[in-house]
């Protein structure tokens, strides 16, 4: 059965906020990125036996999703996660149940406009009041996404593509561009306040990498560009709409290696979706990849939206006004597969998060995905 406890007024509101930012800390490869919430869900569960080997050369890191599985569901609070949580039927019901209640009262045309025309005034409110504070540096990239390490910068498994030298590069394109003369390139949508990007270039000190991130928020590229770590000449940060099918990258096409979506797709019209996967897909170089995590279907986020926040099915508006979709495998493949990509991984992430000193239990699903360009 599903419990929902109720945030009793401003100060505990806090204090459960603080708490969460608290659990970040501590396990900073389970990151909490979702706005503070209303509600608290707690459940019963079962657990899935199935497990994912650990990647090699990860010792010493957050290990691999599907290596920590909860066997004994007494020693739930001995540690902050566990993977593979698996629902049971009852759950799954109860979750169905749940939505369906919290859209039946559709957010008016009127309003949904509103949120669309408004919506980077809403992210520039959002990173005004919690500039760097809110997310946490995503140290868990390296193990899930290996392509952004150093380890990862060989030819993307295929003999067929051969990476140009710096030289050829500059005679194929223009090179009146930032990075034009990089070997190896990444581009993070959705930047933020540099989670993703100042990790990468902590990591990999690689004089051939060059990484591009775009926000559309003008405030968080700001924030960006102000800190210490921003180094332009290995890194450009610029305003971009992702939705904006007129408006063109910097960057020419055919010129990236990896591209990062972290949950950022989820934040536009799904209508608009297909297209920003297509025009992205057509920046990556032949072999490169696109790097994606984001809400799943069902995921704890979703369950808490109260009546009158739902936009469309499955799509929803926070209390901020930002937006927020729930993906499945199969509506993330079927757009990938679209933009002519080829899959190389599509996982749901079922994670149990646990609050210890509240003894609440809080279940995320997250879906994983990395999709090629076939080399020609």
């Amino acid at each position: 059965m599903l419990t929902l406890v109720k945030h009793g007024g401003p100060g505990l509101f806090h204090v459960l906020l603080r708490r969460t930012f608290t659990v970040n800390q501590f396990i900073p490869h389970w990151p909490c990125t979702f706005s503070a919430a209303d509600w608290i869900f707690s459940r019963g569960f079962t657990i899935s036996g199935t497990s994912m080997a650990s990647s090699p050369g990860t010792e010493g890191k957050r290990p691999q999703f599907g290596s920590r599985l909860l066997k004994d569901p007494s020693q739930v609070f001995q540690h902050n996660a566990w993977d593979n949580v698996q629902w049971s039927e009852e759950q799954e019901a109860t979750a169905r149940e749940k939505v369906l209640e919290n859209s039946c009262q559709p957010v008016s045309l009127e309003k949904q406009e509103e949120y669309e025309n408004k919506a980077s005034n809403f992210w520039d409110g959002f990173y005004t009041i919690h500039e760097n504070r809110f997310f946490k540096d995503r140290q868990w990239l390296f193990t899930e996404f290996p392509e952004l390490s150093p380890s990862g910068r060989s030819p993307l498994d295929s003999a067929e593509y051969q990476r140009k030298d710096p030289e050829q590069e500059r005679e194929d394109v223009d090179s009146d561009y930032p990075g034009s003369s990089a070997s190896y390139c990444i581009l993070e949508v959705g930047c933020g306040v540099g989670n993703t990007v100042f990790p990468i270039l902590q990591t990999n000190n690689d004089p051939g990498l060059f990484v591009y991130c775009c926000d559309f928020s003008s405030t968080a590229v700001e924030l960006v560009k102000t800190k210490p770590q921003y180094d332009p000449s290995r890194c450009f940060a610029f305003v971009h709409d992702l939705s904006d099918e007129n408006l063109q990258y910097p960057i020419p096409e055919e010129s990236l290696d990896v591209i990062v979506l972290i949950f950022v797709l989820s934040a536009i019209l799904p209508s608009k979706m297909q297209e920003a996967i297509s025009r992205l897909s057509r920046l990556l170089k032949p072999g490169g990849c696109i790097l994606l995590r984001d809400y799943g279907r069902y995921d704890m986020a979703q369950l808490r939206f109260k009546k009158g926040r739902c936009l469309s099915e499955n799509f929803y508006v926070r209390g901020d006004g930002t937006r927020v979709y729930f993906f499945t495998q199969d509506e993330l493949g079927d757009m990938f597969t679209k933009a002519g990509l080829e899959k190389v991984q599509n996982i749901v992430d079922r994670r149990l998060q646990v609050n210890r000193g509240k003894q609440l239990t809080m279940y995320r699903v997250w879906i994983q995905c990395k999709y090629r360009k076939p080399c020609n």
